[in-house]
């Protein structure tokens, strides 16, 4: 390998919770890199809220926005499950309980907010390039030249896409290796994002009757709705699971009027005691109706080209864990591009080197995202009853459960999240649940759940656990119901 000429240099594209994150990481890497983004301006007004987990708020520590993140919100109180009647099933303290496992509230903040957050700490800003629409990606024998639609061109080493579940840096990878090995990126893989949901989403001001900073979940059949509150503000979804569900190629664009179609259909919906969808509607501040896309990828690079975020996953937000998957891909190729060009001894590494850490990525990421997105859908299925098992579930199991048992599921998920290895944790507050790069790695389940001796596996470790005991528990209560019934007759 030849010494350094130029400094190993990443092109990022795409400066959304991905890319601005990937640019915090590599500048405390010291790895040279430039964020392209197509949009004229860092946070633009789209989008609802976003919430960060605590094992997000640990990789906001490491790259110092957490405290500017709290500032930003007041921490949730309660979790309402409503009957279509917005009679109450469920008021849960899973915001408590979280704190109290891991020493950090879940913060809710406008998405829009939340990107101004992470521009705004960033120590060199001069990374980030606006106006920038990528046209061509290109792959040479010693690195990579990205056209831009202004006929200039950035030129690099390895290019990270960033850039959303349409990602045009995605298509040039399957191409490149289209090129090369023509079987290795199927149909079958290239189909694996699919959408089955549409969600009608919003920000409005605050609004008598959802709470000051509660969620609340209105469920129903093949639909459901979802609040979150701040003090100032209400953020709203409405998901509606699709008649026809589609995969990619294909790509829905909504308009304004499909939108207001659809809030005008829902629009006498109950939502609370006191209110009714369209009340909320008419004073949103916006609205927009978008496709929910979801998969997770086979192959999440190919020759100097990696992915990260939506590109590469993308899970339903009903429990919100797709900013910080997100993050957390961001956080794990950079531990392995740094510990990559610390044993390079200042020289450029090898389109071979390169493939192997992103295969080191990959191998480390993908599991866990798969394991987020069944989750994910778990609890989709289960707010818009998608069965008549979904809604037994969300009816008679959900609400009968200990109070802490939804927060205690998630647990095993935040506290085997990564972070970065290169920056310390020190001042960060933990909780009951040790994290398991930090302490000892038995947690709420058995070691055997590890070993794949549990019921499921590993693979459908806390999902499966949390249908079975759903299903069990559910049994159990129909079949006391039922001699109940019986006895008075």
């Amino acid at each position: 390998m030849s010494t350094l000429e130029q400094p190993f240099r990443v092109i990022v594209v795409g400066a959304g919770v991905a890319g601005l994150t990937a640019s915090h990481c590599l500048q405390k890497a010291g790895i040279e890199h430039v964020v392209l983004e197509r949009r004229l301006e860092i946070a633009p007004p789209e989008g609802a809220s976003i919430a960060i987990y605590p094992h997000g708020a640990r990789i906001l520590h490491q790259i110092g926005r957490l405290e500017a993140a709290k500032k930003a919100c007041v921490p949730c109180d309660r979790w309402w499950c409503r009957q279509p009647n917005a009679k109450p099933v469920m008021n849960n303290g899973f915001f408590h309980h979280v704190k109290q496992n891991h020493g950090q509230d879940i913060l809710l903040l406008e998405r829009q907010e939340f990107l101004q957050i992470l521009y705004d700490g960033l120590q060199d800003k001069s990374r980030i390039r606006l106006g920038q629409t990528v046209k061509e990606v290109r792959q040479t024998v010693s690195g990579v030249e990205i056209e831009l639609r202004d006929g200039s061109v950035e030129v690099g080493d390895m290019v990270l896409g960033c850039d959303g579940v349409h990602s045009l840096v995605r298509t040039a990878m399957w191409d490149h290796a289209g090129k090369k090995t023509s079987s290795l990126v199927t149909a079958k893989e290239k189909t694996s994002m699919k959408t089955e949901w549409k969600c009608l989403i919003g920000v409005g001001p605050a609004t008598p009757g959802l709470g000051e900073r509660d969620m609340t979940v209105i469920h129903n059949t093949g639909y459901s709705f979802l609040f979150l509150t701040q003090p100032d503000r209400v953020f709203f979804f409405v998901f509606i699971r699709l008649d026809n569900p589609f995969t990619w190629p294909k790509r829905e664009r909504y308009t304004n009027e499909d939108a207001e179609q659809l809030a005008a259909s829902v629009a006498d919906h109950a939502v609370s005691p006191t209110l009714v969808f369209g009340e909320v509607w008419k004073k949103r501040y916006r609205g927009t109706l978008i496709s929910i896309e979801e998969g997770v990828l086979d192959h999440w690079h190919h020759g100097r080209i990696a992915l990260a975020g939506d590109c590469a996953h993308k899970v339903t937000p009903n429990i919100a864990l797709g900013g910080n998957s997100s993050m957390e891909s961001v956080v794990v190729l950079c531990n392995h591009l740094r510990q990559m060009m610390g044993h390079q001894c200042g020289a450029k590494p090898s389109l071979a080197t390169l493939n192997k850490t992103f295969a080191a990525y990959q191998r480390e990421r993908q599991p866990r995202v798969k394991h987020i997105m069944e989750y994910s859908s778990l609890i989709t299925s289960v707010q818009a009853w998608r069965t008549p098992f979904y809604k037994f579930i969300g009816t008679w199991v959900l609400p009968l459960q200990p109070d802490r048992a939804v927060a205690d599921q998630l647990g095993e998920i935040i506290r085997g999240a990564p972070k970065l290895d290169f920056v310390d944790v020190q001042g960060f507050r933990s909780g009951r649940l040790p994290w398991k790069d930090e302490g000892p790695k038995k947690g709420l389940w058995t070691d055997c759940q590890n070993k794949n001796e549990g019921w499921f596996g590993k693979k459908l470790a806390l999902s499966g656990q949390m249908v079975s005991a759903a299903l069990a528990f559910g049994v159990f209560v129909f079949i006391a119901q039922y001699i109940r019934l019986l006895a008075r007759v």
